[in-house]
């Protein structure tokens, strides 16, 4: 018994070449064209098999007279042919009962085929996908235009969550503001987006940079980035609770996290703020702590202790590193430059120099990702600043909550005694300290 297998592959659909298994004898693959589709009828005529194995019958011809007559032809010799996959698997030959369910089948199919060509070609030109444009943009000829009825909706909404690092805030303040009513995800989604900092996301997951006006800079993109990271650690009403420490101080005795509680004398208008355990097991609880000594504490120790903290994590590995990723993305702009010399010598036809390039943009996406996450060149230059107990005193609780969350993961209170205690802060890039407090 004599098996052959025929497979094609459409590189714009991402479809990729089939392995059969050692049964089949000879196995003929085309990718884009169909010359060995040709070689096969070719050596049907001297050399005809029992069998031939193919994925789908759709895989003949590009449309429903093409597979037909193909198919039609191939009968014509004495083998069988077999489809492997459904819907067009009939276990183990094809009936000719069931050919008009199938070919409707099919025709369905090749047209649905037909719409994804089309949608990959405007990938490759870098064009947007299809459907209505996102909130803040509308669509232009070859890529989205800025929207100025919508886009200071989305700028004042991403501002807003800068500032005070909520997301649900900002959905309210957009309420109360324009008018505007938005789900929490949505908000969520507009700040993740990649379309509102200028770049192109497809649904086969590849990104393209700066292909449109961005309505976020890459600063801030990089910040909501680090602000959305950082709140996933904290319960929902720390993330913009007014004072800097809340939901970064945990009892490290009964692990509990300590909460801010606000205490006042009637008739003054002095306030007195304590830290103390939310559900603390033991017998007696943890006492509370007066919030301005560990703060006061944790400022001393950030100023003590974050330059040297900098200095180890600026070392020359993350400099060769981020060498090394911006040489990447040099070569990769400099092969992009190249193929169009390619493409007029005839090494690549437009279709290969196409895909080539949009490969490469999504790689160069890739590696500008991974840029991005590197600790920022001048991070001696802020810890510089941080380092100054004034400089602290004189920023507003906004900003000393964004400074803390962006340099400390958690900040632990070890108990010694009734009335003494320890801060060990953890911070986000490297080991932990410990400063003594008594």
């Amino acid at each position: 018994m004599t098996i052959f297998a025929y497979s094609y592959s459409d590189p714009l659909l991402g479809d990729e070449p089939v392995p059969w298994g050692e049964e089949v004898d000879r196995h003929y693959s085309d990718l884009g064209q169909r010359h060995q589709f040709q070689a096969l009828l070719t050596d049907l005529a001297t050399d005809c098999p029992d069998y031939l194995l193919l994925r789908r019958l759709d895989e003949l011809g590009d449309n429903l007279a093409e597979i037909g007559d193909r198919l039609q032809h191939l009968e014509n010799f004495a083998l069988q042919v077999i489809a492997t996959e459904p819907p067009y698997q009939t276990g183990i030959t094809l009936d000719k009962a069931d050919l008009g369910q199938l070919f409707r089948t099919m025709g369905d199919r090749l047209r649905q085929q037909k719409i994804q060509r089309g949608h990959a070609k405007n990938r490759r030109q870098c064009l947007p996908p299809p459907g209505r444009a996102p909130y803040g943009y509308k669509r232009g000829q070859d890529r989205y235009l800025i929207d100025r009825s919508t886009a200071p909706v989305v700028k004042d909404f991403c501002e807003h969550f800068l500032l005070f690092g909520s997301l649900r805030g900002a959905v309210r303040h957009l309420e109360q503001r324009f008018g505007k009513k938005i789900a929490v995800s949505t908000g969520r989604n507009w700040l993740t987006n990649p379309v509102y900092r200028g770049h192109l996301h497809y649904c086969d997951g590849k990104t393209m940079l700066k292909t449109h006006a961005a309505i976020l800079n890459p600063g801030e993109a990089a910040q909501i980035d680090r602000l959305l990271r950082r709140n996933r650690s904290l319960a929902p009403r720390s993330a913009s609770a007014p004072r800097c420490l809340a939901g970064l101080v945990q009892c490290q005795n009964c692990g509990s996290a300590l909460t801010i509680a606000r205490v006042t004398r009637r008739h003054q208008a002095q306030e007195y703020l304590y830290l103390r355990p939310l559900t603390c097991p033991q017998t007696p609880k943890c006492r509370a702590i007066a919030y301005d000594q560990v703060f006061q504490a944790t400022i001393q120790k950030i100023c003590q202790d974050l330059p040297n903290l900098t200095q180890q994590s600026q070392g020359p590995a993350p400099r060769e590193q981020q060498a090394q990723l911006q040489a990447e993305v040099q070569q990769k702009e400099a092969l992009i430059a190249a193929l169009p010399t390619l493409a007029a010598q005839g090494i690549f036809d437009p279709d290969t120099a196409a895909q080539r390039r949009y490969t490469l943009h999504n790689e160069i996406a890739q590696l500008q990702a991974q840029l991005n996450q590197l600790p920022p060149a001048n991070l001696q230059a802020i810890a510089t600043t941080l380092s100054l107990e004034s400089f602290w005193y004189d920023l507003s609780e906004v900003e000393r909550r964004f400074y803390l969350r962006e340099f400390l993961a958690q900040i632990q209170i070890q108990r010694t005694g009734s009335q003494e205690w320890q801060i060990q802060l953890n911070f986000n890039f490297s080991t932990s300290f410990r400063y003594t407090e008594s």
